[in-house]
């Protein structure tokens, strides 16, 4: 029988979520790892798919910048859809086997899934076969109204992209565009339709039921990612604020980034940070919580190895002393536009906006 193992990823950055598929696509076709469920939510953004049109974003580049809003031009099919917290982005990395190698049928069982998903909360919907995703609602309706976005991609009976379902969603943000390019239909949430939150892991956990169910597929749970940190050390406040990088000796990948490292057994992410900080500078420093924790690939390795990274700031005094200890082979302190430019990863960058922007919050 056909296994499906099921990741529960949190967050994870758009640019990231990209690298999965790219990954798990790759390891699947080598026959590195079994079919996956990816489901996750990720930060507010726009995605186009091939047959999308840019005037169904009839928001403005500085609205949608105001806002923290990005725009990714994507292989999916589909038009322009809109992913944010609270919407449960499935990404099913299937390798179709020949009894089901039909893009209809696939595609159809997306919507089956979602729609017995739906029905455990008493939500009724259904396909608009005019129209993709999932529906409340006849079509020609004036109360038509869509609770589930798809778009896929197919390649040599390989599936990527997915679904997104509003759970939770905050609909104003739909006002950034004409979603899917539909303009005679509305869009809603299950928490819209039904009056009241829906706990985003309990909907998780009957998709991962109910996709298992409709792809003839025995379940796996793949265990949790390893629990990593990350620390951006910022002196200084406002235009004068400086943010130390730190660069990677030649032999651990040469690239500039924070502080960052695994938290061991039996240590809680503050102290993960606490000592990677007294480790790589020798500063003896109380790192904050950030409260921003995401998941990702360290790597190029195949299977993905998977991790959930907690994000901490650090105030340091102008007349600070780093030392650095065997990982790096040097330091420097720069200004924040200077440190975007230069780390390599998107979590590295938005830990270094957010420790920024407590700094100023708090100044």
């Amino acid at each position: 029988m056909n296994t499906i193992t099921v990741y529960r990823l949190g967050r994870v950055e758009y640019e990231d979520g990209l690298e999965l598929m790219r990954l798990f696509g790759d390891a699947r076709r080598e026959g590195l790892c079994s079919d996956a469920l990816l489901l996750l939510e990720h930060p507010p953004v726009l995605t186009l798919g091939r047959g999308a049109k840019r005037e169904n974003i009839t928001a403005s580049d500085a609205s949608l910048s105001a806002e923290g809003v990005q725009v990714f031009e994507t292989n999916r099919g589909g038009d322009v859809t809109y992913h944010g917290p609270g919407q449960i982005v499935g990404y099913p990395i299937f390798l179709l086997p020949e009894s089901r190698r039909d893009v209809r049928r696939y595609v159809r069982d997306v919507e089956r899934s979602i729609m017995q998903v739906l029905s455990e909360w008493g939500i009724t919907a259904g396909p608009i076969p005019k129209w993709p995703g999932v529906w409340i609602g006849e079509e020609g309706a004036p109360d038509a109204r869509k609770i589930a976005a798809i778009g896929v991609h197919i390649s040599r009976w390989l599936t990527t992209h997915g679904f997104a379902l509003n759970v939770n969603t905050k609909m104003e943000h739909f006002r950034f565009i004409v979603p899917c390019g539909i303009r005679e239909a509305g869009v809603t949430s299950m928490q819209r339709e039904r009056g009241n939150a829906i706990p985003v892991p309990d909907v998780e956990e009957a998709l991962a039921r109910s996709f298992c169910a409709v792809f003839d597929s025995e379940r796996v749970d793949a265990p949790p990612p390893m629990s990593t940190v990350s620390v951006a050390v910022v002196r200084g406040h406002g235009p004068e604020a400086r943010v130390l990088l730190v660069r990677r000796r030649p032999e651990r990948g040469g690239f500039w980034q924070i502080l960052t490292g695994r938290v061991e057994p039996g240590e809680s992410p503050a102290q993960a940070a606490a000592r990677e900080l007294e480790e790589e500078t020798g500063l003896r420093l109380a790192p904050e919580d950030l409260h921003y924790q995401h998941a990702f690939a360290i790597g190029e390795t195949l299977p993905p190895v998977l991790a959930r990274e907690n994000g901490f700031a650090v105030q340091a005094p102008p007349d600070a002393e780093v030392r650095l200890g065997p990982e790096h082979d040097t330091f420097e302190w720069v200004d924040v536009p200077t440190a975007l430019e230069r780390l390599p990863f998107v979590g590295l960058r938005e830990t270094v906006k957010r420790a920024v922007a407590r700094q100023r919050g708090g100044a």
